[in-house]
């Protein structure tokens, strides 16, 4: 089977990437070993978070450092027999949310958060998915004045310093929005812009459609037997109806890109994020309309289709070692105590996902540097949802020759020496 482009993984960024492809004229092979959408991009808070310029840093403070080691707390979790193998890449994490480094990230991440809605907005309209769209943005809800009063400081450097709109809302506003709350906060910071997403496994296959619809074929397939095909010109993957081979192949395997690339040569510094999550009923009266983090205890409640969806925190841990899903159960006291109206458990056990992450906290996009028609898409952390159109996008312009819309030599694989 002869195609233009392979494009190895079907979560968002991969699906987002076919798509791109597909509507630029070339024949593009999507590959899973699952349906699409059924990994990390089914798990998450379904957030487009145009907000989302200031990436999650490592604490710095010594304080924080100690409250963190203790291991007890509901934002993060880890497991200590995996310290040893995750240590380098924690200390390089560490480095590069140091205040100054930190500043750099935030400035080169800026121009791809900028395109988080704008990228979506015309997918969303093409595969006919409105009805999975909210555009209210989101709320942060803070117990503390002095923890309130930081963060709306922060709020109003990010509308200055990238036109990220926000408002601030007192306890009284956010009831009247939120009539089901069950205690007094002192108050919550409203992210303007962003949009939500009330079923992100189903968005990405609302994408695939379209993909499909315009010509695209997904199949499933063991993307780790990728192969440069003996030329050097062009790509391989052997598939259950025979080969596909084709000019370019994108690796778009988002937490289980390393197995790849590890395997061709490459030593990039990833790791992973894990995360969890667990659907509640909703009360008759009163229900979750919004999406709202409980920024003290690091949980978010989102009224998804399957009912309210709490998510935790980040765990940090080996991608494959059994689920510890401590944090829904510290957190379930905690959000049952903000919404009372919090239902039963829908699902039979907590859902376990794995977000890929880089220590600079930026994606990898672009060519590979040492192989003619590969290129890389992963590394997205915590934004693959946010940013997969506007990574399918930059991909495209890329393979396609064209002059990509931002500069890409922020998110290069050769920043990693």
């Amino acid at each position: 089977m002869q195609a233009d482009s392979i494009v190895l993984g079907a979560g968002i960024v991969g699906v987002s990437i076919a798509l791109h492809l597909q509507m630029r004229g070339l024949s593009t092979v999507l590959v899973d070993r699952r349906g699409a959408g059924e990994e990390t991009s089914y798990g998450n808070a379904g957030l487009i978070q145009r907000e989302g310029v200031m990436p999650h840093a490592f604490p710095q403070g010594l304080a924080d450092l100690l409250r963190y080691g203790v291991n007890d707390r509901t934002d993060m979790h880890y497991h200590l027999a995996a310290l040893p193998r995750l240590a380098p890449f924690l200390a390089r994490y560490w480095w590069h949310s140091r205040p100054e480094n930190y500043r750099k990230v935030v400035n080169a991440y800026a121009p791809l958060i900028a395109a988080a809605v704008t990228e979506h907005e015309p997918l969303i309209e093409k595969a006919g998915a409105d009805d999975l769209i909210v555009r209210r943005g989101w709320y942060l809800l803070y117990r503390e004045e002095q923890e309130r009063d930081e963060a709306f400081r922060k709020a109003e450097r990010l509308e200055r310093d990238f036109g990220i709109n926000h408002d601030t809302v007192n306890n009284e506003e956010i009831r009247r929005k939120e009539p089901g709350l069950g205690i007094d906060v002192a108050g919550a910071l409203h992210w303007a812009d962003p949009w939500s997403i009330r079923d992100p496994g189903g968005l990405v296959k609302r994408y695939l459609a379209l993909f499909e619809s315009l010509g695209g074929t997904f199949v499933n397939a063991d993307a780790m037997a990728l192969q440069q095909r003996s030329s050097g010109a062009g790509w391989q993957l052997p598939v259950a109806s025979g080969v596909i081979e084709a000019k370019d192949a994108v690796v778009a395997l988002g937490p289980w890109a390393a197995d790849l690339t590890d395997r061709l040569g490459y030593s990039l510094p990833l790791a992973v994020k894990r995360g969890y999550h667990m659907h509640y009923t909703q009360p008759a009266a009163n229900p979750l309309t919004n999406w709202m983090l409980d920024a003290k205890y690091g949980y978010l409640l989102t009224p998804m289709e399957r009912g309210i969806r709490l998510t935790t925190g980040a765990e940090f841990a080996l991608r494959d070692a059994p689920p510890t899903p401590v944090q829904v159960d510290r957190d379930e006291p905690w959000a049952r105590e903000l919404f009372p109206g919090l239902g039963t458990r829908v699902d039979a056990e907590p859902w376990k996902g794995a977000r890929p992450i880089t220590p600079d906290m930026m994606p990898i996009i672009g060519p590979a540097p040492r192989h003619k028609g590969l290129w890389f898409a992963f590394g997205h952390a915590h934004h693959g949802m946010t940013l997969g159109p506007a990574t399918g996008r930059l991909i495209a312009e890329m393979v396609t020759g064209n002059i990509p819309f931002i500069d890409p030599a922020a998110f290069s694989a050769t920043r990693f020496k």
